[in-house]
């Protein structure tokens, strides 16, 4: 008997004989929402459902109060890509695609072994940013983009910061024509809170031996539940799941941002924008359109 559907949410769970704890990211309506909103071509969708369901693992990971950051900047197709979380569960994401070299790129189709992130992304960095407002410090960490992919990437900034001991295991198909994705995230609880143990390493071994056997299918599978599949993977090393935590496709646009942006740019460069008495701004990651009239743009270039 099929499981009843649960999708958009975090699954919290620790594995407490290996002194480890982990998330279950499972992503449906929400990433399907954002992918399609822009009609990306298959291979950009691919490589963004997986920066935005890495962005919820990530984020999910830290104690912040405020946005969580996935950005990619690169000199290939995909020059930038960015995905970020808000500590209440919005999520959003979106890619700038070259058009042009993203179809030479598809039409070599050989070079498809390299990986996404040679192919698409090429050669840049990755940068993870925590933002909690205006009067707090930012912290952000970069590093090159090394691997083929996205999770070989953050997995290198892992070993670059040598703060987190973390795995980590993703998938994002299309399922009956919806894209999904899935995210096994797996850490070692910081040393203060272990036990000294002998077993520890071998446990986290045996920890990463058995998150590699879920299957891409499973981790986008509609119709397993989170927990069934924790169980089946971790039931003999006794699994305990928490609370899970809901997350929606939510932008932070809003006419009143759009006008602050607009107040801080030159005069002379909000002139350049208006075109037949008005500014038409469109929000890149949702694709709504803020119109200002021509009272409204005499008055921002007065200010």
């Amino acid at each position: 008997m099929p499981d009843i559907i649960e999708d958009d949410l975090v699954q919290p769970f620790q594995i407490d004989s290996f002194e480890l704890r982990g998330r279950l990211v499972r992503l449906g309506p929400l990433v399907d929402q954002i992918l399609t909103r822009h009609n990306y071509p298959e291979p950009v969708a691919e490589l963004l459902g997986e920066a935005i369901v890495l962005a919820v693992a990530l984020a999910r990971a830290l104690k912040y109060e405020g946005v969580f950051t996935l950005q990619t900047k690169g000199d290939g197709p995909v020059k930038l890509m960015v995905a970020d979380v808000t500590t209440a569960g919005a999520v959003r994401g979106y890619a700038q695609v070259d058009q042009a070299r993203l179809a030479q790129v598809i039409a070599a189709g050989a070079a498809a072994a390299q990986g996404p992130v040679p192919r698409l992304l090429g050669a840049g960095y990755l940068a993870l940013t925590v933002d909690q407002g205006e009067h707090t410090e930012r912290y952000q960490g970069i590093v090159e983009l090394q691997g083929a992919s996205l999770v070989e990437c953050v997995h290198h900034y892992f070993r670059q910061s040598e703060q987190v001991e973390a795995g980590l295991k993703v998938a994002v198909a299309r399922v009956a024509g919806s894209w999904r994705a899935g995210c096994l995230m797996i850490e070692r609880l910081p040393e203060e809170d272990r036990h000294t143990s002998e077993d520890a390493d071998e446990g986290w071994r045996r920890a990463m031996i058995l998150m590699s056997s879920s299957t891409s299918k499973e981790l986008v599978d509609p119709a397993l539940s989170p927990e069934r599949l924790l169980y089946r993977l971790f039931h003999e090393e006794g699994v305990r799941a928490y609370r899970k935590r809901k997350l929606a496709a939510e932008c932070r646009c809003s006419r009143g941002r759009v006008e602050t942006m607009l107040r801080a740019l030159d005069k002379d460069d909000v002139r350049d924008m208006t075109v037949e008495g008005q500014i038409l701004v469109t929000c890149e990651f949702c694709s709504a359109v803020y119109a200002f009239a021509a009272d409204e743009v005499a008055a921002l270039a007065a200010d």
